[in-house]
């Protein structure tokens, strides 16, 4: 069965693929299934706790999930003045002296049209009924400040909407030309709550991408209106 849940975004969208660097400025068009897995179980740790968090980590990185993106999405290109840790001390008496120092760095920002939704597919009828009330929780994707919000209660059904984007990392025979391939992030079935908990230190506590990450080919249906050098502007084909 699948749990359904939509939002609108009400800030600006920044998510950084996953095999770019700390400079790396681009953005993806749509949240991954890694970064909505984690959005929850970091809503589960909060409402439920770390322990129930622990046993639920073992179905939810099982989880399948599917993408409805936003109709249409423009992306901002800029240069952001950043602090990052000196690689050589400051001169003394610098303006900028201290541990940091000022640098432009190039971003993204994305701003989504309209709505989007997300799906996860689950075998319980019980963790369904879960997700329904985790999926309210969320309030933003991708980097902080990438805030959403909830369009109404998150919906059941058995078959998946057609309008959804199955993430399997399969790529079908055909597909249209004016589209955008990219890769998204999704959680192995072995990922264990301790290789996703920020906190957790020693062995068997990292995440090693291709591994207990995996990058996963999908298409999305959209074709590239206009651009400048400021901004791309995207629409999802007919």
């Amino acid at each position: 069965m699948w749990v359904i849940a939509e939002y609108e975004a009400t800030a600006l969208f920044s998510l950084k693929p996953a095999h770019a660097t700390a400079s790396g400025g681009r953005t993806l068009l749509v949240p991954t299934p890694y970064a909505i897995k984690m959005a929850l179980l970091d809503v589960v740790c909060r409402v439920e706790g770390v322990a129930v968090a622990e046993t639920v980590c073992d179905w939810l990185s099982e989880a399948q999930v599917a993408l409805r993106p936003p109709q249409q999405v423009v992306v901002n290109n800029t240069f952001i003045k950043v602090l990052r840790p000196r690689r050589n001390p400051a001169k003394p008496g610098s303006q900028d002296a201290g541990f940091f120092g000022p640098t432009i760095t190039y971003r993204e920002f994305a701003q989504f049209g309209d709505t989007f939704s997300i799906a996860l597919e689950v075998d319980a009828p019980s963790h369904a009924k879960a997700l329904q009330k985790w999926l309210m929780h969320i309030n933003y994707l991708g980097k902080r400040g990438s805030f959403i919000q909830i369009q109404a209660v998150p919906s059941v059904t058995d078959d998946m909407p057609a309008a959804f984007i199955p993430i399997t990392g399969e790529i079908g025979a055909s597909f249209q030309l004016h589209s955008v391939m990219t890769q998204l992030d999704d959680t192995s079935v072995n990922l264990t709550f301790k290789q996703a908990s920020p906190y957790s230190s020693g062995s068997g506590s990292t995440v090693k991408l291709g591994k207990d990450r995996l990058l996963k080919h999908v298409i999305l249906p959209y074709r590239l209106v206009s651009s400048s050098r400021g901004y791309s502007f995207y629409e999802l084909s007919s």
